[in-house]
């Protein structure tokens, strides 16, 4: 975790939560909050693994290209999870 000046701890909270852009980026949702990963599984059907399986390759190939290597390695992770996922789906 990085360290942070008290002061901008501070403006940071006054702003308010900050959206988490691994997880769940705002700019996949639309107005009926479908998520556009759920669109995707359901526009690919057995094929979605390797859409997966792409996106992990895609955010390894340019990791230290973009200003943000250690965000685009959580979202390859967040790919490569959601991999793991399908072809060993988790018990509850």
């Amino acid at each position: 975790m990085d360290t942070i000046r008290h002061e901008t701890y501070m403006q940071r909270m006054a702003e308010g939560p900050q959206p988490d852009m691994v997880n769940k980026p705002p700019h996949y949702n639309t107005a009926a909050d479908i998520q556009c990963i759920d669109a995707i599984k359901a526009a690919t059907g057995d094929g979605f693994k390797y859409h997966l399986q792409g996106t992990v390759l895609k955010y390894l190939w340019r990791f230290e290209h973009k200003g943000n290597a250690a965000q685009d390695l959580r979202k390859a992770r967040w790919y490569l999870d959601r991999l793991i996922d399908e072809i060993d789906p988790p018990t509850n």
